[in-house]
């Protein structure tokens, strides 16, 4: 739901001192504010919860002077948080009235604490709105990443377990898709299985598109999917977008970006859409590359340019002539197999000539590679990396995990 807000008007509410907001994020931009939710009717009546630009939570209630902010950040840009906020003003220690739990741990460090006073009422009421996605009095901090299953329980504090459990088998933290609990009179469940804005709670407080375009995604916290990384980009010119699955870079400079996930040993396939002009190229590089270094990416690089070569000297390889150059509106597709350390280029669904290569230094056992996508002068790529949309725009069986 990358720079896309939702909205609903609240009524009133069952209980003004206890709450509990559940969402299951995946952050896009790294820096920036980045709005999560919130109940809004004005500068000084409302609560506001999103990540800062030093990317530390932070929960806000100004009517209160609640002002809560983690020590810790969150900028694991290739993973999916559940952040929860159990509010209770009823309780009687000072520090039981905000819980924040992250991934089903609590956060107990913070580097500033200034919670409810007893009894306090929260920043919610009749007439409020409900805002997820960005600041609602400014439009501001637009959230860039994806979201899941965002929960609002009105009149009760309740436990992460509700809407997550611990993995018997991996010890990981996974999400509840089934999660039972009473929503109250401003309680909701939304985008629980795809972008569907109806309220899949008992309620039916639907949300209403405030803006942007809502776009399904297979990425969610049941299975992960790689993006572009935020974090090993070549240049603050490298704009990250759609929740890190395009790149644009407008300077001549040389921009890169590498993936999220590194290539284990197996097979693996992605795709990208070329847009806007300018010069761009995609492929594969080591993963222990310094991603903000383009040299050093390069250098340890095979890369199918818009020119029709694939350069690959860094490898130790000869560069490679195909004479198939592309443009936009074309579509190229990489293959890799590292278990007989093969790489395959297709444009447009079509086997480039002489792509196709055989070589040991694309096995898993010789170098962990890694996808990395390179463009400047204008140049844009959007990739679909199994969601099935370059960009906003489906391909033709988007939804199903296919290209």
């Amino acid at each position: 739901m990358a720079n896309t807000y939702l909205t609903r008007t609240m009524g009133t509410p069952t209980n003004v001192q206890k709450c509990t907001v559940s969402q299951w994020v995946k952050f896009g931009a790294l820096g920036s504010s980045e709005q999560l939710f919130e109940t809004y009717q004005s500068a000084s009546q409302r609560i506001t919860i999103y990540r800062n630009a030093s990317n530390q939570l932070y929960y806000y209630d100004p009517a209160s002077s609640v002002n809560i902010v983690t020590t810790r950040v969150f900028r694991d840009i290739s993973a999916w948080y559940h952040i929860v906020y159990s509010v209770d003003t009823t309780q009687g220690t000072a520090s039981d009235r905000v819980k924040l739990y992250v991934n089903g741990v609590q956060e107990t460090v913070f580097g500033t604490n200034a919670t409810y006073g007893v009894n306090n009422n929260t920043g919610q009421g009749s007439g409020f709105i409900n805002v997820i996605g960005h600041y609602h009095g400014a439009g501001s901090n637009k959230f860039t990443g994806s979201m899941s299953y965002v929960a609002f329980v009105d009149g009760t504090a309740l436990a992460p377990t509700v809407f997550g459990s611990t993995d018997s088998t991996t010890g990981e933290w996974k999400i509840n898709t089934s999660p039972s609990f009473t929503p109250g009179t401003n309680g909701f469940l939304i985008l629980k299985n795809g972008n569907s804005l109806t309220d899949e709670s008992t309620n039916t407080n639907n949300f209403t598109l405030g803006g942007g375009t809502l776009t399904k995604t297979e990425d969610n916290p049941s299975n992960v999917f790689a993006t572009m990384n935020a974090l090993s980009k070549s240049l603050s010119n490298v704009v990250l977008s759609k929740g890190n699955t395009i790149i644009r870079n407008d300077s001549g400079n040389d921009g890169n970006v590498l993936g999220t996930i590194a290539l284990g040993n197996g097979k693996y396939y992605w795709e990208t859409y070329k847009y806007g002009g300018g010069n761009t190229g995609l492929g594969i590089t080591l993963a222990s590359v310094d991603g903000s270094n383009h040299a050093a990416i390069h250098g340890s690089r095979v890369n199918y340019y818009q020119d029709g070569y694939i350069y690959q000297n860094g490898f130790g390889l000869s560069d490679i002539n195909t004479g198939v150059t592309y443009s936009d509106t074309d579509i190229i597709s990489v293959s890799v197999d590292t278990e007989n350390g093969t790489i395959k280029f297709y444009k447009n669904g079509v086997l480039v000539n002489n792509s196709s290569q055989t070589n040991s230094v694309f096995t898993y056992a010789q170098n962990e590679l890694i996808p990395f996508w390179y463009c400047s002068n204008g140049g844009e790529w959007r990739t679909n990396l199994g969601n099935g949309y370059f960009g906003t725009t489906a391909v033709s069986s988007a939804g199903t995990n296919a290209s």
